[in-house]
């Protein structure tokens, strides 16, 4: 009888173990798709304010509107300060383009550089999805936070490691620290500021942002407005650049 019964125990146990672990990954891949959901609608146009500050007390300000379309696909368009008025951005997956008015040729411009300087790079302004980029490579419960540790799907991904701290049952970041592959910190992002925007869309209004490479110098981006949209492909096009002005409702 024992004979009988030891096979089926041994194979009982064989598929518990198969089974159990894949579904950790999934929960934790899963959480991370809810929290993207939560930040932003899959397609939407938005305006905000970057404001960078510097440790002798200047202050520089940028107002941009933003479409962005599924996963990969992204525009900004500067309207102010006048210096920068009528600049756009161009983000498909990992590349970036700069288009400036009078220069008629769009510039390829790369994640870990920054068109507005501050400690904001192109990656933290023209931002994806954080599935779209990082695999969830381990969940743990902190009280009522969730943390993630995350690794970058490519090389080509700003930041090789994010820590993200998410609230439990809202399920969006309160904090990201940006790592690099020897767990060096880069910076630290905050989210602060619930807001309903309307339509669903109840998220941080507000992304501050400092690094230890740069001390005394500050990063604050400020949403404005964030509402669904649906936009043709052909906006997201380096020969719609130019253009991206007559997205904006009267």
């Amino acid at each position: 009888m024992f004979k009988k019964n030891k096979p089926l125990t041994w194979l009982t146990f064989i598929m518990v173990f198969l089974f159990s672990a894949p579904s950790f990954a999934m929960d934790g891949t899963q959480l991370l798709k809810e929290i993207d959901k939560n930040l932003n609608p899959e397609s939407y146009e938005n305006y905000r304010k970057l404001i960078n500050l510097e440790p002798d007390g200047k202050k520089k300000e940028y107002v941009m509107f933003t479409a962005k379309k599924g996963l990969d696909k992204m525009v900004a368009l500067f309207l102010e300060p006048p210096s920068e008025k009528g600049r756009s951005t161009l983000r498909l997956g990992e590349n970036m383009w700069l288009y400036i008015p009078n220069v008629g040729k769009p510039i390829r411009i790369t994640s870990l550089q920054s068109v507005v300087g501050g400690i904001f790079n192109n990656s933290d302004i023209l931002n994806l999805d954080y599935d779209a980029e990082y695999l969830v490579e381990q969940v743990e419960e902190k009280g009522n936070e969730y943390l993630l540790s995350l690794k970058a799907k490519a090389k080509t991904v700003a930041y090789d490691k994010l820590k993200m701290w998410a609230d439990k049952s809202k399920k969006f970041p309160i904090k990201i620290e940006c790592l690099t592959e020897a767990s060096m910190l880069i910076k630290t992002l905050y989210f602060k500021e619930i807001k309903d925007f309307g339509g669903g869309i109840v998220r941080p209004s507000v992304i501050e942002t400092d690094s230890p490479l740069h001390k005394g110098y500050k990063s604050i981006m400020i949403f404005a407005k964030i509402q669904k949209r649906d936009f043709k492909d052909e906006v997201f096009t380096l020969t719609f650049m130019p253009n991206v002005e007559s997205l904006r409702k009267p």
